[in-house]
């Protein structure tokens, strides 16, 4: 649910000030008036509106005079008791999101008002949607696959999207934690606004805080100008910050205070504004340890950790990796000139595989395998490039005997290992233990 928008007027004509607040509080919005451009500053300095009332004319001076300042604020009405088309055309250039000449019908009036509040948030969205246009092609992949553990996740996202609850998704890199945010803001009655999301652990200090509030002209070197920040962007949506576990302690601090009194301030700025936003957070980091350690602010955590969803690395969700191959033939983003299917020994050893990297580093060996298979129309082991990764579970060899093995038995199991992680391929293993085909197949006849 969005909350209750503001709306200042700056009307000299005490009677019709009061009528217009009057109107707009019947209306359903917060009116406040003011008479003069000094009073409007000063309202200005401590409040934020969502829509100014402006008259052309008053007491200290041209309403046009504050237009500037407005404009980096939110949409402006601009009132005259001068009816022309040439004023209206100097006000449309100067900012004004619409004209209105005096006496005010009250009708019209809700109309504009209206349609200025709508027009604004539509071109917020806009300017927010173009920016994540790209992120958003990645809305069909979400929760692909049939394993009970993912039908549990399913099930706790039906169940909490439709609160304003806040979400903490807790996972492996890789496993989609992004994805499931997006469909807590696509099950929920915010998915008409933003979804925006944040990774935290890319940007320095200033510059996240920058992002996330915003700031003010003036509050730090080459800040020429009023920026919002994401908060401002998600407005009546969602924000989503990902690896939460990154952000400085002085950033947990100001984050507390969004979640506990939904007000924050632009960095550099001395107004509370107020933040309709819902937000999601994800972490690949143990929260809970860290705020015993004093790395993670408590009370942050228990705010973040009231619904935690845990996401299953792919290793403990294999029978997806199937379903997620296909998705992954289907829908990657270059050439589709052949149609590829998956031969069942690369099928096998797609599952035999641990995945350190998880759905990611799936959806790259697949995607690798589409390009070393060329014309071909499947894909065979030999197409499919697996991790080297120092950590990865998928490294190094563990043989465990409850005596001192002979250099035999070594073998039998370093080779009866390797014969079923690569699922029989006779290349790849001869190329690994550094022989020839045939001794492969003599290996094969002598353990059967």
């Amino acid at each position: 649910m969005t909350g209750i928008q503001t709306i200042l007027s700056v009307e000299d004509d005490k009677f019709l000030n009061k009528m217009l607040v009057d109107s707009l509080n019947r209306m359903g919005y917060q009116a406040h008036g003011v008479t003069t451009l000094e009073q409007a500053q000063e309202f200005l300095l401590k409040h934020e509106p969502s829509l100014v009332i402006l008259d052309s004319k008053l007491p200290d001076g041209e309403g046009m005079e504050l237009l500037p300042q407005l404009n980096e604020i939110c949409p402006t009405i601009l009132l005259t008791a001068y009816g022309s088309v040439k004023n209206a055309v100097e006000a449309m250039k100067g900012g004004c999101a619409e004209y209105l000449v005096k006496p005010i019908d009250l009708d019209e009036l809700e109309m504009v008002v209206q349609r200025v509040l709508e027009n604004a948030a539509l071109r917020q969205d806009y300017q927010f949607c173009k920016r994540q246009m790209n992120r958003n092609l990645e809305r069909n992949k979400i929760m692909v696959g049939q394993s009970p553990v993912l039908q549990d996740v399913h099930k706790l996202i039906q169940a909490v999207a439709p609160t304003d609850m806040s979400v903490l998704i807790n996972g492996e890199s890789g496993t989609g934690k992004e994805l499931i945010a997006r469909e807590l803001h696509e099950s929920s009655e915010r998915s008409h606004r933003n979804f925006v999301a944040l990774d935290c652990c890319t940007l320095q200090e200033k510059l996240f805080e920058s992002e996330l509030f915003g700031h003010e002209r003036g509050s730090f070197t080459g800040a020429d100008r009023q920026k919002k920040g994401l908060i401002e962007g998600a407005e009546g949506g969602t924000l989503f910050l990902d690896e939460i576990g990154e952000i400085e302690a002085s950033i947990q601090a100001k984050l507390l205070r969004v979640l506990e009194t939904g007000k924050f301030r632009r960095l550099g700025g001395t107004k509370d504004l107020t933040a309709d936003v819902r937000i999601l957070a994800a972490t690949n980091r143990d929260l809970e340890q860290m705020s015993r350690t004093g790395e993670f602010r408590l009370d942050l955590y228990y705010r973040l950790s009231a619904f935690v969803i845990k996401v299953s690395p792919l290793r403990k969700r294999r029978e997806d990796i199937p379903s997620l191959v296909q998705h992954f033939l289907e829908n990657h983003s270059f050439s589709r000139r052949i149609n590829k299917t998956v031969t069942e020994t690369a099928n096998k050893a797609l599952l035999a595989y641990d995945w350190p990297g998880n759905i990611r580093e799936l959806k790259n060996v697949v995607e690798r395998a589409i390009i070393l298979s060329g014309n071909k129309k499947s894909i065979y082991p030999e197409h499919l490039t697996f991790s080297s990764t120092p950590g990865s579970s998928s490294i190094g060899v563990q043989l465990n005997y409850d005596h001192e093995p002979t250099l035999e038995e070594i073998e039998k199991s370093y080779f009866q290992m390797l014969f079923e992680k690569y699922s029989g391929h006779r290349t790849k293993i001869a190329g690994i233990l550094g022989i020839s085909e045939r001794h492969i197949y003599r290996l094969v006849k002598k353990y059967h």
